[in-house]
């Protein structure tokens, strides 16, 4: 676990989100909010997978050093970060809209396809195309693989054909959301603390 606690105990709480492109997304979309994230307002920490959700709460939460710890997650890890919120003394049998209630959301099925969803198709194509990779998004089109996917979830795997290209796409479509996003990053980034 390689986290800054000190500009985490200046922190007026923490947004624990999966992967790498989470944190970039939520970074982009809290600088566009003018707010400079870990510098005394909200720090966005990556846990390298859902898998890691208790360590982080233990770390960080009410037995820990104590911050405000809110969260973004994918659907297929729900499960995990139920349990890890349990363990870490923030309620017991909690449903979804008790993750809620305390901070933790979770994206229809990932961030990506949040962004995706929120900005639509035409507009993903047109941010890529400014990347200079439309001809390359159009190859991977045709690739057998794609043949009968739908365009939401060819944009999708294409992101993810290249190394760092998710986490470029990750920023880039979040700067092009609407100020405080798709739903689950708004409310957990926007809807959790005041501005910093």
């Amino acid at each position: 676990m390689n986290i800054d606690l000190a500009s985490i105990t200046q922190a007026q709480g923490v947004v624990l989100v999966e992967g790498m492109s989470d944190k970039a997304a939520l970074e982009a979309l809290a600088e566009r909010r003018g707010q400079m994230p870990g510098r005394g307002g909200v720090t966005v920490v990556a846990m390298g997978g859902a898998a890691n959700a208790r360590r982080f709460l233990d770390l960080l939460g009410l037995h820990g050093i104590g911050v405000r710890v809110a969260g973004l997650r994918d659907a297929g890890a729900e499960g995990c970060l139920r349990r890890a919120v349990e363990r870490a003394g923030l309620g017991f049998g909690v449903s979804r809209a008790d993750m809620e209630a305390l901070g933790f959301y979770m994206c229809t099925a990932d961030l990506e396809d949040e962004l995706i969803r929120a900005l639509g198709h035409a507009a993903v194509e047109q941010i890529i195309r400014a990347q200079g990779e439309l001809r390359s998004f159009r190859t991977f089109q045709k690739q057998p693989a794609q043949q009968g996917q739908s365009s939401g979830e060819q944009l999708h795997r294409f992101m993810g054909t290249r190394s760092g290209r998710k986490r470029q796409y990750a920023r880039l479509l979040a700067v092009a959301c609407a100020p405080y996003g798709p739903r689950p990053i708004g409310m957990g980034l926007a809807g959790q603390f005041p501005n910093g």
